[in-house]
């Protein structure tokens, strides 16, 4: 197997009395979807906040391709390959789709947000913005403002956005979020197809939508890892059903 494009170490994360991540230690391999699940206020999107830089663990270590980057901000991981997209959406409502993308083409250059503007009309970053666009299905969309987008296609665009940095992983917290089934359809095919191209670290609800995409599944109850392996193994482990996908499919 590969080497590992990312491994964390022991990762904690308190909040007063209460531990969020808990001695959380996992790898990435490249070309993999790694899929972590779990209940709610498991500690899984503060796991991939802390993997992103936009927290501070308070202990542990995170290495991405043979870099320690545990107190590297946010900006400098962007830099480096490391983007992630939000559980809820943060795009820029009143520009338009192609200018979304452009913002992030012309921060990966090294250019300030301030000269976007000009900036944005230029042939190069439009045209790298297109071609992110044209990846996730929206080059149709182009010129329409983001507000007119519907819930899923924002998703898209979130991804674009986040391609435009042009990362080696991306991490996405439930992308599948409020979107309904041709959506979310759209959105798995999508993630299925980027695979060639980026590792992905996966949070997701939709055990469907995990088990058709991952390649590795972590499972993170109450802020530990209490298993992890392939689908087949993950389907199957007493530990997991009884803590997780029991009171899944259970719910109805």
């Amino acid at each position: 197997m590969s080497q590992p494009l990312l491994e964390v170490h022991a990762l904690r994360k308190s909040y007063g009395a209460l531990t969020v991540t808990d001695d959380v230690s996992l790898t990435v391999h490249p070309g993999q979807i790694h899929a972590i699940i779990g209940p709610n206020g498991a500690g899984k999107t503060t796991l991939i906040s802390q993997l992103s830089g936009q927290l501070q663990p308070d202990g542990g270590r995170i290495v991405y391709d043979g870099e320690t980057i545990t107190h590297l901000d946010m900006a400098g991981r962007v830099r480096r390959g490391l983007a992630r997209s939000f559980q809820v959406t943060r795009i820029l409502p009143e520009l338009t789709v192609l200018e979304n993308v452009a913002i992030a083409v012309q921060a990966r250059s090294g250019s300030s947000f301030r000269f976007w503007r000009p900036a944005a009309r230029e042939g190069a970053l439009n045209e790298a913005a297109m071609a992110c666009l044209a990846e996730v299905g929206l080059e149709p969309q182009a010129a329409r403002p983001g507000r007119a987008l519907s819930h899923g296609e924002k998703r898209q665009l979130e991804i674009a956005i986040a391609l435009a940095t042009n990362p080696r992983l991306l991490l996405l917290d439930e992308p599948l979020a409020g979107t309904g089934p041709e959506e979310a359809e759209i959105l798995v095919a999508l993630m299925g197809r980027l695979k060639s191209r980026v590792t992905m670290m996966l949070i997701e609800h939709d055990m469907s939508a995990v088990f058709q995409l991952a390649d590795w599944v972590s499972v993170l109850v109450y802020g530990q890892i209490i298993a992890g392996g392939t689908v087949d193994s993950i389907r199957s482990h007493p530990r997991v059903r009884a803590a997780y996908l029991g009171e899944e499919e259970g719910a109805g």
